[in-house]
């Protein structure tokens, strides 16, 4: 028995993490679903949550209004804002701008709700405070559009990793292509799980109002496009780039609250595991899987310590010996940039990321029960947890 369950538990994450995407690439190779794509100019409602984003707001609100397409609403929900933010967005004069002041800080779902009752365009482009667009990239994925079976288009996030330490660079390396490339894979075939949340539109007839508290309206909102019958994709050329957690530890709360966020997606949505979710299948083998893998390793290496006696489970222990240990000098060990044995440290980087990975994991039904991880984040805010200035010129293109 204990044979059998080892074997079951390796190929359940070998499925998750090798399979499952392997199946979505040949699929998307052989059998693509293409959509048409057109410059087209619908009127386009950009809307913005800010809670105290008064370091980055008034080049952000200048930024989305000089990019190449003509926006014709920018929608900014201040949420609860104490730092100026509501200052800043009242000197703004130009008309396009539309201030919704909140004085209660209730989250990001309940602005972004207070932004889709306000927008009157054919098309509602949902950006965050912290991107930087290119310069044609809304223009790029309002084109989506233009194939009516489309109902929500997302962009492609590039990341820049300078100053970051390895762990962070790590995660934001390999681990981010390799999300991007899952997303990508089934958007050829149909509509991926999630998007990109700082940065995707979604038509206005389509959008859905957010449980109050959600944290992933990234995964809500365009799985209920894709409940109503249309599709979600994925636009290569529509291009974003952000800045990720310069370290370890930030990229430890940036990760638990993501997986925070899919439990409590399943607690407000439970559709999401029924007949009506035509996803339901992806959403299992994408999201779902990799929060059981933790408990799949830890299982895997205790019946293995049962079977050590015989072959091949003796030299499977051994190497497990060693890929925890390699993870967790890396986890420890921070090799500067620019050291020797370059390799090494490349390498030393991917295990750190997957133990840090398993510790989040184990750390879920805790900060859970906490209920302390559903706030959003101010990319203006200090460690300390004051708002510091802040800017988007790093940025810049």
């Amino acid at each position: 028995m204990i044979v059998v369950l080892f074997w079951t538990a390796a190929a359940i994450i070998f499925y998750t993490y090798a399979g499952y995407p392997s199946w979505m690439y040949l699929r998307s190779r052989i059998a693509p679903h293409p959509w048409k794509r057109a410059e087209i100019y619908p009127a386009v409602s950009v809307v913005m949550a800010v809670h105290n984003g008064a370091g980055a707001l008034q080049e952000k609100v200048d930024h989305l209004l000089s990019l190449s397409y003509p926006v014709k609403e920018l929608i900014v929900v201040s949420d609860g804002s104490y730092d100026g933010t509501d200052e800043i967005l009242s000197s703004v004069a130009d008309p396009r701008l539309i201030p919704i002041i909140s004085s209660e800080h209730r989250g990001k779902a309940s602005a972004l709700n207070q932004g889709i009752q306000r927008a009157t365009g054919d098309i509602l482009a949902f950006i965050d405070l912290r991107p930087r667009l290119e310069s044609k990239a809304l223009q790029e994925l309002v084109s989506n559009f233009a194939d009516p079976n489309v109902g929500c288009a997302a962009g492609h996030l590039f990341l820049r990793t300078r100053d970051h330490d390895s762990g962070a660079s790590a995660v934001s390396g390999v681990y981010w292509r390799y999300e991007q490339w899952v997303r990508k894979c089934e958007a050829l075939v149909g509509s991926p799980v999630g998007v990109y949340g700082g940065f995707y539109a979604v038509r206005r007839e389509l959008a859905t109002p957010l449980p109050e508290g959600l944290i992933l309206d990234d995964m809500y909102q365009p799985l209920c496009v894709v409940r109503q019958g249309f599709r979600s994709v994925f636009d290569e050329k529509a291009r974003a780039w952000d800045i990720w957690p310069k370290t370890s530890a930030g990229e430890f709360n940036r990760k638990v609250r993501t997986l925070v966020g899919n439990y409590q997606l399943l607690q407000k949505a439970s559709w999401l595991l029924g007949s009506e979710n035509p996803l339901r299948f992806r959403l299992i083998s994408h999201k779902l899987l990799r929060l059981a893998t933790p408990f799949l390793f830890l299982f895997l290496i205790l019946a293995n310590c049962a079977l050590r006696a015989t072959q091949p489970y003796a030299a499977m222990l051994a190497l497990q010996a060693v890929f925890y240990g390699f993870a967790s000098v890396g986890f420890l060990w921070d090799i500067p940039r620019g050291a020797p044995f370059r390799w090494t440290r490349e390498r030393v980087r991917a295990v750190k990321r997957g133990c840090l990975g398993g510790v989040i994991h184990l750390f879920i039904p805790t900060q859970l029960a906490a209920g302390s991880l559903g706030q959003e984040t101010n990319p203006c805010r200090s460690a300390a947890g004051s708002p510091q200035p802040c800017s988007l010129t790093a940025f810049r293109l």
